[in-house]
């Protein structure tokens, strides 16, 4: 795995990440398909998108259809029929939102299965061999994700205990090999709540261990939005700059060109799928409710200056008669729609770095965003 940078503008970067199963430019998005899948999505949908890679989620897939089946299959990507890069989450964040069906040892985390109470036990060694048999690109190490609020000793206490599961989870990995033909990247996981302090402390010890990229962790959980981008810039400075860094579960499209703009590569999160779901879209002048009656004769696209399938076939009026009438071909197309709006955003942004004028074009963008249908939150 080999990461470069293109450009920067300020601190916002445009970088290149080159994995076993393609390229990936920066900023970039990744779809959240937990399961093994973008919901109401098809792979082939992806691809047409620019879909440059997916996440997936080691708890999820180890409960279900189990590690022993990602193996017989050839690896996740066989088994899933995706053949461009995978990222998995090690699947902390599932584990320890299970907060009265788990236990917090210095060995790992025991748990209950939120599909049936049977126990189980992850382990910082565990959840790499998992990630190794399921055999994504980028995998992550272990650890807790503090709650919001928490106090500063628990967010000690929990980040030191981070900083030794990641030690161990780097080991293991050097210990073991990858099973499928292609390399795999490992990266640490910076916690610390929302302490500048021991965010700092939580970098610089996991920029001590050298790993292939770096998460920022444990934001977007209640905090203020401001409080979050303090966190990122708190970070950033520690990181090594030769590294990809990844902000975990991120964001509204505000959010994500904030933390580019203060360093971040790399993103995930359900808002555009879930929100598609529920009749949100995303447009280049706010969002819509396709549910309100205001659209039920409204013959234009979506957004017209979007070129996605959804847009470029359908108008306003017959998604929410979908919406209404409850078929499922409404979940798909507004998801293909917010997705390829995503991913729109972050070439947009990609090219205003490479061009040094990142700062003007996000003002710009924000502006037209607030001033008209108030897509921000």
């Amino acid at each position: 795995m080999k990461f470069s940078l293109n450009a920067t503008d300020g601190q916002a970067r445009a970088g290149r990440l080159e994995t076993g199963h393609g390229v990936i430019e920066t900023p970039v998005f990744l779809p959240v398909g937990t399961q093994g899948t973008v919901k109401a999505i098809e792979h082939r949908e992806l691809q047409e998108l620019g879909a440059q890679i997916i996440l997936g989620n080691t708890y999820h897939l180890y409960l279900r259809p189990g590690a022993d089946v990602v193996r017989k299959a050839g690896g996740l990507h066989r088994f899933i029929g995706w053949q461009g890069p995978i990222l998995t989450d090690s699947g902390g964040y599932q584990v320890f939102s299970l907060t009265d069906l788990r236990t917090i040892e210095e060995n790992g985390v025991s748990f209950q299965s939120h599909l049936d109470g049977s126990p189980h036990v992850f382990t910082p060694e565990s959840v790499i061999q998992i990630q190794r048999v399921l055999g994504s690109d980028i995998i992550m190490v272990l650890d807790e994700c503090t709650p919001y609020p928490c106090d500063e000793t628990y967010a000690r206490t929990s980040h030191e205990l981070t900083a030794r599961w990641a030690d161990r989870c780097r080991s293991e990995f050097q210990r073991s090999e990858a099973l499928y033909g292609h390399d795999q990247g490992l990266f640490g996981i910076v916690q610390g709540s929302v302490y500048p302090h021991l965010r700092r402390q939580s970098a610089e010890v996991l920029a001590g261990m050298d790993f292939d990229g770096y998460a920022v962790g444990g934001l977007a959980v209640g905090e203020p939005v401001t409080t979050m981008y303090e966190m990122i810039e708190t970070c950033e400075p520690v990181l090594p700059a030769s590294k990809l860094r990844y902000l975990m579960g991120v964001g509204t499209p505000e959010n994500l060109l904030e933390a580019i703009e203060r360093g971040m590569d790399m993103f995930d999160c359900v808002l555009p799928t879930r929100n598609g779901r529920n009749g949100t879209v995303f447009t280049r002048t706010g969002s819509l409710n396709l549910r309100n009656a205001a659209h039920k004769t409204d013959f234009t696209p979506i957004d017209a200056d979007c070129r996605c399938y959804t847009c470029l076939t359908f108008t306003r009026a017959y998604v929410r008669h979908l919406f209404q009438v409850r078929e499922i071909l409404a979940l798909q197309l507004a998801t293909i729609h917010n997705l390829a709006f995503y991913f729109w955003l972050m070439r947009e942004a990609r090219t205003a770095i490479l061009n040094k004028r990142f700062h003007p074009w996000k003002a710009d963008l924000l502006d037209r965003l607030e001033s008209e249908a108030g897509i921000l939150s």
